[in-house]
């Protein structure tokens, strides 16, 4: 039976999976949720250094040293880089990767390249209120979270993004045997993952499948999310 690995977005910690884990492990998976480096319950391990090659090796470290194998390997937004990074080291631990909203970044581009116009005032906002390398996350609703005790609740855990891991490029890219699936956010979009949306949704390589729900689809409809990621490990 796969095991699960789900890994956060920017911004985010481990704790953002919980309603998806609970379904995952009712139906007798093992799920595992790493908070990255300097995220989460591990903010305290921020720093100017910590960059996206970090945050690979943190999803790299999981695989090995549970010794996991035939994962399912999910990654949500910032994620998509970190997923495919992790995948170019071991591929052969995993069976799926799914990129839940997510960037698909090419080898050499860093998650910036993605953003055009927009990259420049994430750093604007980390040079004026993140002391030059912190990016301060974006309020709730951005992430199409319309509940205010769900807004609540992601208020008192979001924590800043160092800006390293937003400019570092992706070293090598992986994946490209393993099955891939997008999941699109549609309802409302965020804007960033539509470029992927469009160039995956008629790619037979891939399997597409689009949640009518914000960005934060784990938060705001964990149900559909649980409910795509046990149909592929059947």
């Amino acid at each position: 039976m796969p095991s699960f690995v789900l890994v956060h977005g920017a911004w985010h910690g481990g704790w953002c999976w919980v309603r998806v884990a609970r379904l995952l492990r009712d139906a007798a998976h093992e799920v595992y949720t790493p908070t990255l480096t300097g995220l989460g319950e591990r903010a305290h391990l921020a720093g100017p250094e910590v960059d996206l090659e970090t945050h690979v090796h943190d999803v790299v470290g999981v695989l090995e040293a549970e010794e996991l194998r035939n994962v399912i390997l999910v990654g949500h937004s910032y994620a998509g880089l970190v997923i495919t990074g992790a995948a170019a080291r071991a591929a052969n631990r995993l069976s799926h990767l799914v990129y839940l909203d997510a960037f698909v970044p090419e080898a050499g581009r860093a998650l910036l390249d993605y953003l055009g116009a927009r990259a420049e005032a994430i750093r604007e906002s980390a040079r004026t209120v993140g002391d030059g390398w912190r990016v301060p996350p974006y309020p709730p609703e951005r992430y199409g979270v319309t509940s205010q005790r769900d807004r609540d609740w992601l208020q008192r855990r979001l924590v800043p993004q160092p800006l390293k891991s937003f400019e570092q490029p992706l070293t090598a890219g992986g994946g490209e045997k393993l099955k891939r699936a997008y999941l699109y956010c549609s309802s409302p979009a965020m804007g960033a993952f539509d470029q992927f949306a469009e160039r995956l949704r008629e790619d037979r390589k891939w399997l597409y499948h689009e949640l009518k729900t914000g960005h934060d689809a784990m938060v705001t409809a964990p149900g559909e999310v649980a409910k795509f990621l046990l149909g592929l490990a059947k």
